[in-house]
């Protein structure tokens, strides 16, 4: 029994050199220590011998058994730690190694635009307002000196929904709201989406954005209003930047005017791009007409006041020399990660 027992336990130890995962090690205390193990065999056995040798023979197995549970925990302790060394080995992270940085998005050539539209009209102190989308006639037509029977309300053909109501066609309703107000003196920008019933084109979309601006104050000139759109074109444009002012007729400002900036390709000499005429039209502007005054509840005979408007999108691609203002909203990020 004694050479049995020490041949077990070094038959347990050869195994146990040769190991190479805890599957393997479970099976060999399965070999070992199991309900069909070798040594719970030996102790079967026991039944075998005479009474007065069990109790020594008893000792003897459960010390062998005591041995063989020692050096499996050991094993078992030894083969965890190095699967985990392995695995860190494997695992290893180069801390000092330069990571992967993840791909950022950037602005919109038109969101970038804007803010640079409300930075430099913010800084000459106008605040921004906003409105609805969708007008009454009276807003988008009426109030802005455009009735029922005037041929540029056919112009601005739009969306209308049933009862009359439509979507606006310009930014200007919102001059009407912010007059009606009656907070005066009054200095704004009304950015904002617009809706026409254009076809699409080069130069033309049925949904596109404005930005509006309107002052109303004792003493305001066409002098104000020359002098304002001078500094904006400059702050957005370059210092260099010349503008000239053409009339032009608008039903809601009297005088009127559509103004131009000197060529961004050319610097005014003329090219391809501003059609070798040196100026590109920028937006229209003018005095607001008394007649919108009074229809909004100011006294034209006190305040007068100047109104211009101006598209994102032509501001947009004459900012930075694109073409076609389908670009701007085909998502291509080809196109888009240039600005």
């Amino acid at each position: 029994m004694t050479d049995k027992l020490a041949e077990l336990k070094l038959q347990c130890a050869e195994r146990i050199s040769n190991l190479k995962s805890l599957k393997e090690l479970e099976q060999l205390r399965l070999d070992m220590l199991g309900k069909k193990g070798e040594l719970t065999q030996l102790l079967k056995s026991l039944g075998n011998a005479s009474p007065e040798e069990r109790p020594a023979l008893g000792q003897l197995v459960n010390s062998a058994r005591e041995s063989i549970e020692k050096m499996l925990e050991e094993a078992r302790s030894a083969i965890i730690k190095q699967e985990r060394n392995e695995r860190l080995a494997a695992e290893r992270i180069d801390v000092t190694m330069p990571g992967k940085l993840p791909a950022l998005g950037a602005k919109h050539p038109m969101t970038t635009v804007l803010d640079n539209l409300k930075a430099i009209f913010i800084g000459m102190g106008y605040e921004i307002a906003e409105g609805p989308e969708i007008e009454t006639p009276y807003y988008n037509f009426d109030a802005l000196n455009i009735p029922a029977t005037h041929p540029a309300r056919s112009e601005q053909d739009t969306f209308y929904f049933e009862g009359g109501d439509s979507l606006r066609t310009s930014t200007s309703p919102m001059q009407i709201r912010i007059m009606e107000q009656g907070k005066l003196p009054i200095r704004a920008i009304c950015p904002g989406r617009v809706y026409r019933r254009d076809e699409v084109d080069a130069t033309h979309a049925p949904v596109f954005h404005q930005l509006e601006g309107i002052v109303v104050d004792q003493g305001v000139t066409m002098g104000d209003l020359k002098g304002t759109l001078e500094l904006f074109a400059r702050e957005l444009f370059g210092g260099n930047t010349r503008v000239r002012f053409r009339p032009h007729y608008f039903p809601f400002t009297e005088p009127s005017a559509e103004m131009d900036a000197s060529c961004f390709a050319c610097g005014g000499e003329g090219c391809r791009v501003c059609k070798y005429e040196g100026f590109i039209e920028i937006l229209g502007c003018g005095m607001i007409h008394p007649r919108v005054l009074q229809m909004s509840g100011i006294d034209p005979t006190v305040y007068t006041g100047f109104a211009f408007g101006m598209g994102l999108e032509r501001i947009t691609m004459q900012r930075f020399g694109v073409s076609d203002l389908r670009l701007l909203y085909e998502n291509d990020v080809r196109f888009l990660k240039q600005f």
